[in-house]
């Protein structure tokens, strides 16, 4: 507890230092991303562990503090900022969260500006007062500078008392054409458009915000019903009535999450092509009796959330380094950093691949470094920002002990991996149990790698053929906690249809080193059946092709080791299936050595069958488009996939168009 009470103080400290630096400097030292990734990880914790929560909290507040250099405005009603969201996933969950209050619900998707929020009074229609948001309740009067924002009507085209909340910006043309001529002048340049306006808003003298090419788009109406509004839809448009800019073109309103992520990704490509700067979407309810109904928490509208398109670059800061043990023994490097999103996923740990890799890359404790995923698939660490360095980073290490075991690690001449030589090293019999039970070997539903760590330490399932004793072990499953009778019904029988998988799956749950699923599959329909691989020599298993000398040493030598041949033995007394079960495969022209996406609803074919239908017939399968994607197989209710097979103009075919192009092989 006192470790996690001492990670709350210390984002709580990076928050409010960033915040001083953005909304009363204007001098950010952390981009957007890392802001947001520090905040959600602190809502997050304090969420977690509610009685740690600090009464000073950033999460309390909406914005940043008014300054003393201008006067304080209280708001007639709180302005307040959406809690964000970054994958498919989320939007989905937002949708069905709305669906518990409001049974048809409709929404308005409309462009997340990146500026300051604004607030404007007009009486009779006569502009007589700017504010900055602030806290969310009290900001800074800014009128005079507003005035000088030539899309701010200072009159409207109706002379009506009206509240409008909008957001002020800089225009990407405006903010290049400023930096040229501070660095003209030899100013330091503004980081970004947003900086670039909020220290263009709050100049005390109003001839230099004049200068800076401000804007305004307005997109909020606090108390629409007092002037007949029913719809977020109607507020858009009454706005823009009044004279006020508006996205209308880019706005739009969704009655489903297919057509909020539709929304999304329209405005997602229409980014680039505008002079404003965009960072997200806004999805709002758009009745506003719904809204009513959802209503607010002290901090967020429950109606509403904001989208954030994904960082170009990801940073974080490099908390720690851990060594984790590999099911063959090998020793992984890990980055463990406070969570960040890439791709739409949370990740807070990067492989570092190895001691090579972490003296190329120079990396540090306390490094702020950039994260990707490799592959689009494994996370790891790619530029270390040295420029940004304190001098309190701590150096690199390689370990010469295991982690788990303290064995002394060894490493060949020619590899740049170490490893646990210890056959009975903890670490490496949970992996190596984990890997067997995988999907891609014998996909054991309901053994996941927690669960396995669980029943390792309970002694239940030590080595790999000890998943084939479990179901003796059922009374006592019953009795810990999270293992309830149908969970418990649903693994055995998960585990008993392991016994039939067909033998690519068993050789490449083995844990053989070097054997992948490719490999495993190319010796399975070689030798047919487990006994026959046995007993095959090292010369002919070097000349099968793709197989080679280093993969032929090392299934060669697995079967000659007598701990290895027991559990082969233990598994053929259990029942598990030792066949090649595939049929004879043909390859086609149409399929040989090309790489299709699938996306949608299939509804003639399981995702599975058709990804093992594709790479029977010389196939391969990915899970996302890219330039290298030879085809997209569409089914029902496509998603972005389809859009960006579009987009790159790549084969898109429909699920029947598949299913011919399979049939002409048969």
């Amino acid at each position: 507890m006192e470790n996690i009470k001492e990670k709350i103080d210390k984002l709580i400290e990076i928050i409010n230092k960033a915040s001083l630096e953005y909304y009363a400097e204007d001098n950010p030292t952390l981009t957007d991303q890392e802001y947001d990734d520090y905040y959600n990880e602190l809502l997050r914790l304090e969420k977690e562990y509610p009685n740690l929560k600090r009464a000073d909290s950033p999460t309390n507040k909406v914005g940043g503090e008014a300054l003393d250099k201008f006067q304080k405005v209280n708001h007639k009603s709180p302005m307040l900022s959406f809690d964000d969201i970054f994958n498919e996933d989320e939007i989905i969950n937002f949708d069905e969260r709305i669906r518990k209050v409001v049974a048809s619900p409709s929404y308005t998707v409309e462009p997340k500006m990146d500026g300051l929020s604004g607030s404007l009074i007009y009486e009779k229609g006569i502009l007589v007062r700017a504010a900055t948001r602030g806290d969310g309740v009290v900001g800074e009067d800014i009128t005079q500078n507003v005035k000088t924002i030539r899309s701010v009507p200072l009159k409207l085209k109706k002379e009506i008392d009206i509240e409008v909340r909008g957001e002020i910006y800089m225009s990407k043309s405006s903010f290049e054409k400023l930096n040229y001529q501070r660095k003209q002048n030899g100013e330091k340049e503004f980081a970004n458009p947003r900086n670039a306006a909020a220290g263009s808003v709050r100049q005390l003298d109003s001839k230099i915000t004049a200068s800076r090419g401000l804007d305004f788009m307005a997109y909020f109406i606090p108390n629409p019903e007092d002037y007949g509004i029913e719809f977020q839809s109607d507020s858009l448009f009454m706005l823009k009535e009044l004279g006020f800019k508006t996205n209308y073109k880019l706005n739009k309103v969704a009655t489903n999450y297919k057509e909020l992520i539709d929304s999304i990704e329209n405005i997602g490509r229409e980014r680039e092509s505008l002079d404003f700067p965009l960072d997200g979407a806004v999805i709002k309810v758009n009745s506003l009796d719904d809204e009513k109904k959802l209503g607010t928490t002290a901090r967020v509208p429950r109606w509403g959330i904001a989208y954030k398109f994904p960082a170009v670059e990801v940073l974080t800061t490099l908390d720690d380094i851990v060594f984790t043990v590999g099911r063959t023994g090998r020793i992984t490097p890990n980055a463990v950093f406070s969570p960040v999103h890439v791709d739409g996923s949370l990740i807070s740990k990067a492989t570092l691949h190895n001691e090579a890799y972490c003296k190329e890359k120079d990396v540090k404790i306390g490094d702020v470094v950039e994260v990707h995923k490799a592959g689009d698939v494994i996370p790891e660490i790619g530029e270390v920002k040295k420029e940004r360095r304190t001098g309190n980073e701590k150096d690199f290490v390689m370990i010469t002990n295991c982690p788990i075991c303290d064995s002394k690690l060894t490493k060949k001449k020619n590899e740049a991996d170490y490893y646990c030589p210890n056959n009975n090293c903890p670490s490496r019999k949970i992996e190596s149990i984990i890997h067997y039970a995988s999907r891609d070997a014998m996909n054991i539903d309901g053994l996941g790698d927690k669960i396995i760590e669980d029943l390792f330490n309970f002694n239940y399932v030590k080595k790999i053929e000890d998943i084939y004793k479990l179901q003796s072990y059922r009374e006592e499953l019953e009795r810990l906690e999270g293992y309830g009778e149908r969970s418990i019904d649903k693994l055995i029988k998960s585990i008993e249809k392991s016994k039939d998988s067909s033998l690519e799956r068993l050789l490449f749950g083995l844990g053989i080193k070097h054997v992948g699923k490719k490999t495993a599959k190319i010796l399975a329909k070689k030798y047919k059946t487990l006994d026959n691989l046995k007993e095959a020599k090292l010369e002919e298993l070097t000349v099968i092709p793709d197989i080679g000398e280093i993969i032929a040493k090392s299934v060669f030598n697995y079967f000659n080791q007598d701990e290895n041949l027991t559990l082969i033995e233990d598994l053929r007394n259990y029942g598990v299936n030792f066949k090649y079960l595939g049929k004879e495969e043909k390859e086609s022209e149409f399929f040989t050595g090309k790489t299709f996406v699938l996306t949608g609803s299939l509804e003639i074919y399981t995702r599975d069958e058709a990804k093992e239908i594709i790479e029977s017939l010389g196939g391969k399968t990915s899970d996302s488009v890219s330039k290298k994607t030879s085809a997209v197989i569409v089914g029902a209710n496509p998603g972005s996939k389809y859009e960006k097979a579009k987009a790159l103009n790549i084969k898109i075919l429909s699920e029947e168009e598949f299913k011919e192009e399979v049939e002409k092989i048969k």
